[in-house]
């Protein structure tokens, strides 16, 4: 019987899958077109592109941010969120060293108020945004998410955020920041460009997920590990920290997406429950 069960589990969710549809738009503008016509740099690099699934209302969205140490790499949809019942979000932003901070944080927000003041149109839900991102796009995602200033331009709560889920970022202020301070990437720092420096018990839902402490690049395991233990001490009740063993930086984050995506449904299912209850 468990295995008929399972079967017909197993068929419908094919056919589930077969029958949704997505569809993608690239290359949108999240800045006002103003300020792109003023700005050839912000022109050419501040764009998003939307995957989304074409028939359903009331998904979720993961904003993915790429990776790149702040100075490199595009915008990208991660193949591993393709198909999954919810939108992606690849965001472009401008880079160091043509930029110093706080310019791509800057732009990490205006995407996200864009996704914020966009993602109905596509079906989605505005309940339902998170962020993620691999590395300097881990980094990035925290920094919007606990520093609230940045989203507060744009007249947006940064506690509206659904959940935060970085891939191996950052905590302490990012080694391309310290270098354009003139400080080398070993001389650690926490000022106003480091996430560590904003814990606060508010926070929306944060999950940080590292590699092997052994194998990581300049000692992110235990920078997110710190991170887990000032916001539990801060009060923060939704922090939780994965250490994926044998997998160094680069390679972490093929296995971080089925964690990505475990917990987006788990906060995703927590959001729909409580807007029933009320």
């Amino acid at each position: 019987m468990k295995k008929i069960i399972f079967l017909l589990l197993l068929t419908t969710s094919f056919f589930v899958s077969a029958q949704q549809q997505y569809a993608i738009e690239k290359d949108i503008h999240y800045y006002p077109d103003a300020i792109n016509k003023s700005d050839k740099y912000i022109d050419s690099q501040c764009s998003l592109d939307i995957y989304y699934p074409k028939k359903s209302k009331n998904f979720a969205t993961i904003i993915w941010f790429h990776g790149g140490g702040l100075s490199g790499g595009n915008k990208e949809i991660p193949n591993a969120l393709l198909e999954k019942g919810f939108a992606v979000i690849g965001v472009g932003y401008r880079l160091s060293p043509k930029v110093k901070a706080p310019a791509y944080i800057e732009d990490a927000a205006a995407a996200i108020a864009w996704t914020f003041q966009h993602i109905d149109n596509y079906g989605g839900r505005s309940d339902m945004i998170f962020l993620s991102g691999h590395s300097a796009g881990g980094y990035l995602t925290m920094m919007v998410g606990l520093d609230k200033k940045y989203l507060a331009k744009h007249e947006i709560d940064a506690n509206s955020i659904a959940g935060n889920i970085p891939f191996s970022g950052h905590t302490i202020t990012h080694f391309t920041i310290r270098k354009e301070m003139g400080m080398n990437e070993i001389q650690p720092l926490i000022d106003e460009y480091a996430p560590l420096y904003f814990v606060r018990p508010d926070a929306p839902p944060l999950v940080l997920i590292t590699g092997d402490p052994e194998m990581e690049l300049l000692g992110r395991y235990e920078e997110n590990a710190y991170m887990w233990r000032m916001m539990k001490l801060a009060g923060h009740k939704r922090t939780t920290i994965y250490k994926l063993e044998g997998f160094n930086h680069g390679a972490m984050a093929e296995p971080a997406f089925p964690l990505l995506i475990k917990e987006v449904n788990i906060i995703k299912k927590e959001i729909s429950e409580k807007k029933e209850e009320n």
